[in-house]
């Protein structure tokens, strides 16, 4: 069984589940599904130059209206249990948790504790992070101590 630890910020779609539960073939898939719900207040610019960079200027202006912090709990709680069965009723083994507080310690513990084969981070584009090499992917790499394949996100 291929270990895979599955970072993600949205709920996957039926894309992003079939992309990532054939991504070994045959090979039965196990996923530990870690759900980053949204930043502070200081990813909201972030974000609005991602949006801008792809064209959704309405997207732009509505990222202050996102819920952040705490308010962003309930939300993250449905999009793993949706990501989490999504992944199942593909038939892989799937487990997971909001992360909040240091994703990328918990990144780290939870590929020592299970011994996973590979971190997959699944994310939207962040143009501005990943030019300056801070965004999920990049950091894992340098934390981990496994291959870390970065993903974009599909809509349905």
């Amino acid at each position: 069984m291929f270990t895979s630890v599955l970072m993600i910020e949205k709920p996957l779609s039926s894309v992003d589940v079939e992309f990532v539960t054939t991504l070994h073939g045959d090979e039965g898939v196990s996923f530990i599904v870690l759900m980053q719900p949204r930043g502070d207040q200081a990813d909201v610019l972030l974000r609005a130059i991602d949006d801008v960079a792809l064209g959704e200027l309405k997207e732009a202006a509505r990222e202050g209206e996102e819920p952040e912090g705490r308010e962003a709990r309930l939300p993250a709680e449905r999009a793993l249990e949706h990501s989490l069965q999504a992944l199942r009723d593909a038939g892989c083994e799937a487990v997971g948790q909001v992360v909040e507080d240091h994703p990328l310690d918990k990144m780290k513990a939870v590929v020592d504790e299970v011994n996973a084969d590979e971190v997959i981070v699944l994310t939207a584009p962040h143009y501005v992070e990943e030019f300056f090499h801070r965004d999920w992917a990049s950091r894992a790499r340098h934390k981990v101590g496994v291959p870390v394949l970065k993903l974009f996100a599909h809509n349905d």
